[in-house]
């Protein structure tokens, strides 16, 4: 999908595949009546990586690198995270505000032009809640995902929302909103909610 028709996109589906050493995701346009359609990223994230590093790709043959996101430090809950594309070009940044995120993870993208945005959990209960779940024992091993649902406002206006559905395998809606925003870095934090979420 060339740059134009991947920014006229308002709706995606991301969807992650389940394996054992590594995370992946498949990241959709919306098809028909709702479906999975063209795949606009394929991802990759190495588990208990000391630097947070993921890659998308066109495809899952891996080929030809699309963007890719970074951490700025090893192992710190408040890194930064750029965000490149396809020649390494940095394009934006996104990262979790480690103390707002005790009870409701919320994070900032700013992307140049158009500045900063501000995502956290919309239900807060169910964010508390989420966070008890993960100390009942044996529970991490479940086959199935707790929903969330993030809402990036920019000043008072919702401009993306990414809501991660109920399910054996982690699924994700995004909406966007703002005509403005550039689809790569809205792709970038959807993953990055997902991969690093537990950070």
């Amino acid at each position: 999908m060339d740059d134009e028709r991947l920014q006229a996109q308002q709706r995606l589906l991301i969807r992650q595949r389940v394996r054992l050493m590594v995370n992946q995701y498949e990241v959709h346009a919306e098809g028909p009546g709702g479906a999975e359609g063209e795949l606009l990223a394929f991802a990759q994230q190495k588990r208990l990586a000391f630097k947070e590093q993921v890659t998308l790709y066109s495809d899952d043959s891996k080929t030809r690198p699309i963007l890719g996101f970074k951490a700025r430090k090893r192992i710190d809950l408040a890194s930064a995270y750029d965000i490149t594309d396809a020649h390494g070009q940095p394009i934006g940044v996104f990262r979790k505000d480690f103390k707002k995120s005790l009870l409701a993870s919320t994070w900032h993208m700013e992307q140049p032009g158009l500045g900063v945005t501000t995502g956290s959990e919309r239900n807060k209960f169910v964010a508390v809640l989420r966070r008890i779940w993960q100390f009942i024992p044996y529970v991490e091993s479940l086959p199935f995902a707790w929903p969330y649902h993030f809402d990036f406002y920019a000043g008072d206006q919702v401009v993306f929302t990414v809501d991660k559905k109920f399910g054996f395998r982690d699924r994700y809606v995004v909406e966007i909103n703002d005509p403005r925003l550039d689809r790569r870095l809205v792709i970038a934090q959807a993953v990055g909610l997902d991969a690093l979420q537990s950070r």
